[in-house]
């Protein structure tokens, strides 16, 4: 690569044109660069939703879940079936590894779904997984004046947000539907023998319109169509209706009355249009639409957000808003957040290197690599579609530091060359200074480069978060190494033409070069001290605790009210509008967005019978004591209101690698009367356990249910099939939908109804089933009786079981873990039909820490095979990679001084240092070879020549990536914790190997070369 510095050297002005041009495209490149909180990963998952009206959970289990997930076995590669039977909607999530190509798996599971045999009437969506499925905003809407909010969202707003270029959908809650309401007499319905479902089907065929061939005239052929249409509300009221019974008898009715030979639909119901509202939403108690925007998952979170609130500004005279949500907020404070810790630790490097070289013209000249590095990094990310995320942004953040490393061994060897030569500055000696550190700055780069190719043995979502970080790294290191042996040499050319004489020998030089003596002449004490400290250094590892990612304390928290399965909305409401009340009363709360009715952020259903809330906290509120108090607070509301209400609380869960620091015990049975006991009495023990919060129990509770059990020899007899039963029963107790239809201009759904509801049973027992015998009650045709049934049911992989799970508290999940285990096993008393599983987040930490542990195997027989290249010594290498052995002291006691436990970002931070402290000992190993090859030195004066002259260029790009790292590892700011105990290992890590390394490799140098050694001290 000598070439390199040539070139450079007599082509200067090119060089600094290609520079401008590269600076240039990297400004434009940084600029142009998607911004989001997280890598852009789409994970394996698929979730299969089904909707089967009117279906019990046995009947959604028995019908849809069973037959899907049979289906679902055939799929090559699943590793796991999870699913949930509710009434009326089955979910069952399907699980690949990461490699899987989701585009086919959709294929295959929409045409499984089709191949199924499922009843008629389902409705089936498949939906995948990925960070850009959150929400990036959830906005309230509120009316100014007379104006019709829901009208302007519909008509205007909306159209005019699905324009923008990465909107991905937008749902909008707390909308009314306007509908044409018939409200069927029930007695004069039964008077003419018409159901709800008959009359749905006379309305239907007054609708119709359809090609009846063609009329041939001598010039042309016209096309015929028949039609039938009603246009207008009146025109519906006068509809004639046919009875069965006028058909069957023409005559009297069993009434004895007399019956009016044609009847309308006006005769038997009322007709008008209504507004009925299926949800609702309000923001800090106030009415409000409620709008949550999601954005496709490869736009730019920032810049869709902007345009949203754009398009929303231009309405500011027709609307008020309010962002309950905004993920967008959040990702400009984590940008700002790395960007200013990035330049910060530019600046803390800068500081660092002038305080060796003393000299600011060589300062400049040795950070000029930082932005030209990171600029060319931004280059190659834009290219690959990389997005300015809190990884690459870490990744430049820690990078800072490192990129310097080679500008100053450069730079520093042209220094210390010139105030050596007589001659002053020339090419010959610039090219000749960057020469001999060539080969240790290429090899050192190198080095930390491919200890991030092991990175890919590393499944899972943790390989796919930290690639973005370490491509950064990785395109920043490899541009450093370019910088150091072009621009540099140019600028110390035209720099140092007067520079003073060197100085002698510094006390610091003196007094390292008289410390490698007495460890040369004190090997032993030197590798057993060596030993101690390394042996003390794993003695902190118990006591630091083990997780995935640190927790991090949020500010936004999602709650949830659940009254009993059958409970109105209206009844939801009330018991809502009470907690929302002293959710105000708060002064820990900034702001409450209420959804009655509405999905469910956790599991997506659509229920009556719930309430969700975002509330976004004040920034000084104890987080883990306030959830305690409010989640006691609206327990007790709710549970005055009804008895049977569950409520929980607890932090919204920002996305990103899973955070893993949860705990599941999985209890299997086909009792299910069993299963629910042993389900409940887990989770009293669970929330007993003060270092577990967040319980959560996924067996529901019990429902009373009615069960009409038709008699198949009664309903022969009178000719009734069980499809008949049902349809009649079906109409008496909740609306039937006869579609959308225009009337009046105006295209609106109608739906019928009874104006009497079913109150009891006996009304059920009572309600007359149409026969060709005549009015049959329905007790008359099968068995009625009310039983108690479940409101779910939950199978994994095939069979049924009920999880319940929790967070763990602290960072020491894999010993919480255990203890929990082995405490449900010991005080927990489990029905004899009950197995029991435990397991949670600790299995996979545990995994993608021996995948890490791999990796960094790999890494060092890496960096032994580059070494073995750039050396040829088998023997060199190894004396090397001697410098790791003080990694694990400095980085385990900065940990433990911060108080941060192992997790996956030290893990990374300990790879990184794989190659990072290599560089030091190359660097010094380089020297003594050159001593030794080219000078003809002994290996003792090598070694204290080759410490003496690298002292000062080992402990600046030492002490440069110190500094960098210094304002991450001080941060307290939410979003760089994957960071910051990256930063703590790296600083932690490289001081004390740093150190120490300058003791240690020289004696190892000498044992590894012992014999010659030995003889050159007796000649």
């Amino acid at each position: 690569m000598n070439f390199l510095t040539r070139f450079s050297l007599k082509n200067a002005v090119a060089v600094f044109i290609i520079s401008f041009l590269l600076i240039l495209g990297g400004l434009y490149s940084f600029s142009s660069l998607k911004v989001d909180l997280l890598p852009n990963i789409e994970f394996p998952q698929l979730s299969v939703e089904v909707i089967y009206p009117g279906a019990s959970p046995e009947d959604m289990n028995e019908q849809v879940t069973a037959k899907l997930e049979e289906k679902f076995k055939a799929i090559e590669g699943v590793k796991k079936i999870q699913s949930s039977s509710f009434e009326s909607i089955a979910i069952v999530n399907l699980e690949f590894p990461f490699n899987t190509d989701m585009e086919e798996v959709e294929r295959q599971v929409e045409s499984l779904v089709k191949e199924a045999n499922l009843p008629e009437n389902v409705q089936t969506k498949v939906n995948r997984f990925s960070f850009g499925t959150f929400p990036i905003y959830n906005i309230s809407v509120f009316a100014k004046g007379d104006t019709n909010a829901q009208q302007l969202l519909d008509e205007t707003i909306i159209p005019e947000l699905k324009k923008i270029n990465g909107i991905n959908s937008i749902s909008v809650g707390g909308m009314e539907e306007k509908l044409i309401q018939i409200t069927v007499d029930k007695q004069k319905a039964l008077q003419y023998g018409l159901s709800l479902t008959q009359i749905k089907e006379q309305i239907n065929e007054k609708f119709l319109a359809f090609p009846a061939g063609n009329v041939q005239t001598e010039t042309v052929q016209i096309p015929i169509r028949v039609q039938q249409k009603i246009e207008t509300i009146k025109q519906l009221e006068n509809l004639p209706l046919s009875s069965p019974i006028m058909n069957a008898s023409p005559g009297a009715p069993a009434s004895g009355q007399e019956a009016p030979t044609t009847i309308t639909l006006k005769d038997v119901a009322t007709i008008e249009p209504v507004t009925e509202q299926g949800e609702i939403t309000r923001y800090n108690l106030n009415a409000a639409l409620s709008m949550a925007i999601t954005k496709k998952q490869d736009a730019n979170t920032v810049e869709v957000a902007e345009k949203v609130l754009n398009v929303l500004d231009k309405y500011k005279d027709k609307i008020d808003y309010a962002i309950g949500f905004d993920s967008a907020e959040g990702i400009k404070k984590s940008v700002e957040t790395l960007v200013r810790e990035g330049l910060l630790g530019a600046l803390f490097a800068s500081i660092a290197v002038l305080v060796f070289l003393r000299n600011v013209r060589a300062t400049i000249i040795a950070i000029i690599s930082i932005p030209l590095s990171l600029l060319v990094a931004s280059i190659f990310l834009q290219r690959m579609d990389i997005s300015l995320n809190i990884m690459t942004l870490g990744g430049m953040a820690v990078a800072v530091g490192r990129v310097v490393d080679d500008s100053i061994v450069v730079i520093e060897n042209i220094f210390r060359r010139v105030r050596k030569s007589k001659t002053g500055m020339t090419d010959e000696l610039v090219q000749d200074s960057t020469k001999e550190i060539l080969k240790a700055i290429t090899s050192s780069t190198i080095t930390t480069v491919v200890v991030f190719l092991p990175l890919g043995l590393v499944g899972g979502v943790t390989g796919e978060f930290f690639l973005p970080f370490a491509l950064t790294i990785v395109f920043s290191l490899l541009m450093s190494l370019v910088v150091a042996i072009t621009i540099v040499p140019i600028l110390a050319k035209f720099s140092f033409k007067k520079v003073p004489p060197e100085e002698k020998e510094g006390a610091l030089q003196r007094a390292y070069g008289k410390t490698i003596e007495w460890a040369l002449d004190h090997k032993k004490t030197v590798l057993f001290l060596s030993v101690v400290l390394l042996g003390s250094s794993f003695a902190i590892v118990p006591k630091l605790g083990f997780t995935f990612i640190p927790n991090e304390e949020q500010k936004t928290l999602i709650a949830a009210i659940e009254l009993p399965s059958s409970t109105p909305l209206e009844k939801t409401n009330e018991v809502s509008l009470q907690v929302e009340k002293m959710f105000d009363e708060k002064k820990e709360i900034k702001e409450v967005t209420a959804g009655i009715g509405t999905r469910d952020f956790r599991s997506g259903l659509k229920r009556k019978n719930q309430a969700n809330y975002f509330i976004t906290l004040e920034e000084n509120v104890n987080v883990s004591q306030f959830i305690k108090e409010l989640e006691k607070e609206m327990e007790d509301i709710a549970q005055a209101e009804v008895k049977a209400a569950k409520v929980g609380v607890q932090e919204l869960q920002s996305g990103g690698p899973p955070s893993n620091n949860n705990v599941n015990i999985d209890l299997y049975s086909t009792n299910l009367t069993a299963l629910q006991q042993a389900a409940k009495d887990v989770e009293l023990y669970l929330k007993k356990r003060y270092d577990l919060k967040y319980v959560t129990n996924n067996f529901a509770d019990k429902q009373k249910q009615v069960i009409v059990n038709i008699d198949p020899q009664k309903a022969a007899q009178y000719g009734v099939s069980g499809f008949q039963i049902l349809g009649t029963i079906a109409d008496q107790t909740r609306p039937v939908q006869v579609g959308t239809l225009k009337l009046d201009d105006e295209e609106r759904m109608v739906q019928l109804s009874y104006n009497e509801q079913m109150t009891s049973m006996e009304q059920l027992e009572n309600t007359l089933i149409f026969t060709k015998f005549g009015p049959v009650p329905v007790k008359q045709l099968a068995d009625v009786k009310e039983v108690d049934t479940f409101t779910s049911i939950q199978k994994l992989d095939g069979k049924v079981f009920a999880r319940v799970s929790a967070q763990i508290v602290g960072d020491n999940i894999q010993k919480v873990t255990q203890d929990v285990i082995n405490g449900v096993k010991q005080d927990v008393q489990l029905p004899e039909d009950v197995s029991l599983e435990g397991g949670g987040g600790s299995d996979e930490t545990v995994e993608t820490f021996q995948q890490l542990g791999l990796a960094m195997a790999v890494a060092i027989g890496l960096v032994y095979i580059t070494m073995l290249i750039t050396f040829g010594k088998a023997r060199i290498p190894f004396i090397i990679l001697s410098s790791l052995i003080f990694v694990p002291i400095g980085s385990l006691l900065g940990l433990f001084i911060a108080n941060e436990p192992m997790s996956v970002s030290v893990m990374i931070g300990l790879l990184m240092l794989i190659g990072i402290v290599t560089t030091n000992a190359i660097v010094l190993v380089d020297r003594i070879g050159q001593n030794r090859e080219q000078k003809g030195m002994t290996i003792r004066h090598a070694l204290i020549e080759a410490g003496k002259t690298r002292l000062r260029p080992i402990l600046m790009t030492a002490f440069a990536t110190v500094a960098a790292l210094i304002p991450l590892a001080l941060t307290k700011s939410s979003g760089t914790l994957i960071s910051k105990g990256l930063a703590i290992t790296v600083i932690g890590g490289l001081t004390s190997s740093t150190l120490l390394t300058l003791i240690l490799v020289p004696v190892v140098y000498e044992l590894f070369f012992f014999r010659q050694a030995k003889k050159e001290r007796q000649a």
